[in-house]
This record gives structure tokens, sequence and C-alpha cells, in this order.
């Protein structure tokens, strides 16, 4: 109550005629991130809901924190720091530099974009935020980190209308553009480390030699060098669960993803392509946190159920396909997801016009 008491007794001066009025669409951000909003819907067909997209967005980073406290363990267990809570202090210090670092910088373009066009503040960078240091690795300059985030608000939501709008996840657009602008900082066998040591990940060595130095429970449990919150399927899982118990996420994409995957990795060992077992590919590089966190995201995803399950499998038949079929790119999620968010809208559309077909069909034999 006292901190309600207070937001309303300051709230005059960011509203209309305050002194701060300017700053309005600030006050209303972070109003809103403390308390539920009061105001409701007039017209139009509508849902009455306790919980409003902030709610949704924390629910979603409340499904990262096991993949992110086992990548903070990680970072420190591959530079070869004795002892758990050591080793996730070593992590948890090389982390949060580049979390701050996304959060502010993305946070800043988005307050600015909302006090220029004198709108709510998006919700959607909570989760972004988080999601793309996750997805790089331990050793990339700050600098990399800020001019990426950067370029994935601007250009991957601000230029659609924001979040809602946009075609692509921009946590990825984000590694794409940090890959492919700066790849010495973004591969190799030294990037995935903290310290010194380098050596190739489990993917690139299955990519080349068909076998990796860990066992599949090492991949499984996230005991192995990569993108800071990719490497533990255990954890991912986890956060798996939270995101279907709640219903934030789609069981039907995940699923779906999985079993592309799976069976493109059964296809490519009939044929001879791969001498690993399939499921080697669920456990290692991107493919669980993709799957997950990236392939559902409610946005850039299908929206129609039969089109779910069409871009999910999709999803994960073309990541195993760029992974065995390019040798020179080992890890195909990304590319993956990013392609297939520019055809969701083309799914959804053909399914719809099936089903307008079906319809009219049956009403004509009727």
């Amino acid at each position: 109550m006292g901190l309600r008491n207070f937001v309303d007794k300051i709230k005059p001066t960011f509203s209309e005629g305050g002194k701060l009025s300017f700053l309005h669409s600030t006050f209303e951000g972070f109003e809103t991130f403390l308390f539920v909003p009061n105001t409701t819907t007039t017209k139009g067909a509508h849902i009455r809901d306790c919980n409003d997209i902030k709610r949704v967005m924390i629910v979603v980073v409340m499904a990262l924190i096991p993949a992110l406290l086992m990548g903070m363990y990680n970072i420190g267990y591959q530079a070869g720091v004795e002892g758990i809570l050591p080793a996730f202090w070593f992590g948890f210090l090389k982390m949060l530099p580049m979390i701050i670092v996304s959060y502010v910088t993305g946070l800043a373009i988005e307050f600015a974009f909302a006090q220029k066009r004198k709108h709510e503040i998006n919700e959607g960078f909570l989760v972004t935020g988080l999601l793309i240091p996750m997805v790089m690795p331990v050793s990339v300059p700050l600098w990399i980190v800020a001019l990426s985030t950067a370029f994935a608000v601007i250009i991957g939501k601000e230029v659609f209308g924001g979040t809602g709008m946009n075609v692509f996840n921009p946590a990825l657009l984000a590694r794409a553009f940090a890959f492919f602008a700066y790849t010495p900082q973004m591969s190799g066998e030294a990037v995935w480390y903290a310290d010194s040591t380098t050596g190739a990940t489990a993917l690139e060595q299955l990519g080349t030699t068909g076998q990796m130095q860990w066992s599949a429970l090492d991949a499984f449990i996230g005991l192995i060098p990569g993108s800071m919150g990719e490497t533990s399927t255990a954890a991912i899982l986890l956060g798996a669960a939270v995101l279907l118990f709640t219903g934030v996420a789609s069981w039907r994409i995940m699923l779906s993803v999985f079993v592309g995957g799976l069976a493109f990795g059964y296809l490519f060992d009939v044929v001879g392509l791969t001498e690993f077992p399939a499921y080697y590919h669920l456990l290692v590089g991107g493919f669980a946190f993709g799957a997950v966190f990236m392939a559902t995201d409610p946005v850039t995803s299908a929206q129609t159920n039969t089109g779910k399950w069409i871009y999910g499998f999709m999803v994960g038949a073309l990541a195993i396909l760029i992974r065995v079929i390019n040798p020179a790119y080992p890890e195909g999620m990304m590319l993956s997801i990013l392609f297939m968010n520019a055809l969701a809208p083309t799914i959804d559309y053909f399914v719809v016009e099936r089903n307008i077909a079906r319809r009219k069909k049956l009403i004509k034999n009727i």
C-alpha cells in the first residue's frame, strides 16, 4: 500500500499538465511494471484477465532462470574453476556486464521511441534483453552486445511498429547481426571460454569427426562449451515445463520442433550422412533452447493450430538440414527459425484458405 500511495502521489507530475508530462510514457512503463493496469477496454470483443503482457513476459523470464544459472556455473566450470559456488560466481561476474549492457541499451531505445511517439512502453524487451546475452559466446566484447541489441530493437522491432508487429525474433536478429558482422568474435575455438583455453564445441566436433569428447549425459546436463544459456538441455526443459504449465508457450510448436529435428536426424543417419546418434542433435548447440524459447515466440511464429505443427516441424527439420549439409556452418537453429519466421504468415494464410475451401465444400454438399 505504501508503494501504491507513493506512485499515486507523484503521478500528477507526469500526467498531462504536470511539470514532467513529457516523461509520461516512461512513468507509465514503470507503474505498469509494478502494478497491474486498472484500465479496461470499453468496446469490441475482449477478455477480462488479471494478466497483461508484462506479467506474461515475467513468466518467460522466470522460465529462463534455470538455463541462466546453469550457464553461469558452466562458464566457471569450462574455465577450470574448482567448486560449485566459485565456478558460479566466476560465471556470474562474466555474464552480469553483458546482461546490464543488453538491458540498458535496449530499454534506452525503447523508452526513446515511446517518448517520441507518445505511446506506452513496449513490454517485449523484458525477455529479449535477457535472451540476447544468453545466446552469445562468453568472450564477446560488450560493445558488440550493445551494437547487436540496438540493431535488434531498431531494425527488428521499431521499424515494424514495436512489440507485436515484428516479423523476426529480435534476440535471434541480434545474434545473426553479430555473427555475420563480427564473425571472428562469434565463432572459432577461443570464443567459448572465459580464459585462454581454446577448443571446438561439441557440435563442431560432431560436424567434422562424427564424435565429441563429451558424453551425452554431459551434454544433457550442460557441461560442454557453447553459448551461455544454450548448453544445458536439462535446465532448458525445466523452463519448458514452466512455459507449458502456465500456457505461455505452444506445446504444438515445441513438440513439433523436436519431432522435426529427430526425424531428419534419423533420416541422415539412414542415408549415411551422419555417423552419430540422431538424438545428439537435440542435446548440443542451440537446438533445445531455440525450440523452447525462440521458435515459440507468439509474435513471430504461426498462429493457427495446424500452422503451428507445420511451422515447428520445419524449424526442426531445417536446423538439422543446415547442420549436416553445410559443413561451414555447424549450428543451424538460428537461421532455421529466422527463415520460418518469414514464412509463418504464409503458412497461416494457406491453412485458413484450406479451412475456408473445406467449409464451402461442406455447405455446398448439404
